[in-house]
């Protein structure tokens, strides 16, 4: 029998996480396992916000692969995903290679999803990648340092529709880099506006109320404005046009209202949903035994409320970890597969520097505390890619 080709698509929390998983357990030679990334290392998506801001530098939000992956082991490919063949069993990259495979697993992130809503593609920034943050970063600046000339309101007008979570981190770090940059730049606080426009009834849509009116009441005294059930109608490079008709001219709008799955799952003939993919108990792709997926592309509901599970690192990284032992069933010949349950460890959002809240079990949690769990949770997604030198790496940051 030939050794089995184990494709991984991505280098996010699922796909990498999955490939430390089959580099600890399979034995040289076991398996063929090829992981394609776009980039040649791996970015902490939950941190984006923070460089996004200008309050980390974007090269401290990265690892690169090469320094996670024993290349004896599992094979690099730098390159990026242009098609899925199911039924020829390939995988074609930008560059015109095909790969092949026996087992696909398919951990390509997300995209910005716009409802809809016109001219948020053409006209607005989005948290998503270490190259867009620090557009995001670089633009903030180029504003302050724009208005000592021309003094037009809009340039410190910042707009961030959604306020989910990365929405509601992003104002937290934004409002406490606000200082810093009006010092540098000699300009009166006064001056700048920050809007977070959210068209559902509350921020942080299905978090506990107390925990919310605690950011609210954290942001609004930093300086964020708040909107909500107020629906983003369009987007234009003057500013947006709110459903109601009010228009806010700004030259910044970060657009945080939510993600779909890769549109490459979706162009593959897969079922989706919003660019997910219902998978079965064991990920599968449903009716595709050897198609795994892992990360903003799986849908999983929850059954105890009917809804899907939020695709978050953690997930991510549990999807990892499962399909790993999984598949090093499959190679050794087993044919009893651990099915997917979700831990949720705890969840928990930055409100700025040494802010944040969190519901961890049924205990809510607040300000320090909050951002100390965070860190934990944070310090616990590190070792579990990386180990204890990668966590060493990152807290000296």
């Amino acid at each position: 029998m030939s050794t089995p080709k184990i494709l991984i698509l991505g280098g996010g929390y699922g796909g990498l996480m999955t490939a430390v998983r089959l580099q600890k357990q399979l034995n040289h030679n076991e398996a063929e396992v090829t992981l394609v990334n776009k980039h040649d290392y791996h970015y902490f998506t939950t941190w984006l916000h923070e460089p996004a801001a200008g309050t980390k530098d974007p090269d401290k939000c990265r690892v690169d692969i090469a320094s996670i992956l024993d290349t004896n082991k599992i094979k690099f490919v730098k390159g990026t995903v242009s098609e899925i063949k199911r039924e020829a069993k390939q995988v074609v990259l930008d560059s015109g290679e095909q790969l092949t495979y026996d087992y696909l697993v398919i951990g390509l992130g997300s995209e910005p999803e716009t409802f809809g809503i016109q001219g948020l593609k053409e006209h607005a920034y989005s948290i998503r990648s270490i190259n867009s943050v620090r557009e995001i970063r670089e633009h903030i600046e180029y504003c302050f340092a724009k208005f000592k000339n021309e003094h037009r309101p809009e340039l410190l007008t910042f707009i961030v529709g959604g306020a989910g979570f990365t929405g509601i981190e992003f104002v937290g770090e934004l409002s406490d880099r606000v200082p810093e940059l009006c010092a540098e730049f000699d300009i009166d606080p006064s001056n700048v506006k920050i809007y977070n426009i959210e068209a559902a009834p509350t921020v942080l849509p299905g978090f506990d109320p107390d925990l919310v009116n605690y950011a609210m009441d954290v942001l609004g005294r930093k300086g964020v404005t708040f909107k909500i059930s107020t629906p983003i109608k369009e987007c234009t490079p003057e500013g947006v046009v709110l459903a109601d008709g009010e228009e806010i001219k700004s030259s910044t709008v970060v657009w945080t209202g939510g993600v779909r799955g890769n549109s490459i799952i979706e162009n593959a003939g897969f079922e989706t949903m919003r660019g997910r993919v219902k998978v079965d108990p064991y990920l599968h792709a449903p009716g595709h035994d050897d198609v795994f997926i892992v990360g903003d592309g799986a849908l999983i509901i929850n059954e105890e409320i009917n809804r899907p599970y939020p695709p978050t690192a953690q997930i991510a990284i549990q999807q990892g970890e499962n399909l790993g032992d999984n598949l090093v069933a499959l190679v050794r010949g087993g044919s009893e597969l651990k099915p997917f349950v979700p831990s949720l460890k705890g969840t928990v959002a930055s409100l700025g520097k040494n802010e944040a809240i969190g519901l961890v079990g049924d205990k809510k949690i607040y300000g320090s505390t909050a951002a100390l769990m965070k860190k934990v949770i944070d310090n616990r997604s590190l070792f579990l890619l990386g180990g204890l030198p990668l966590v060493m790496k990152k807290v000296k940051l």
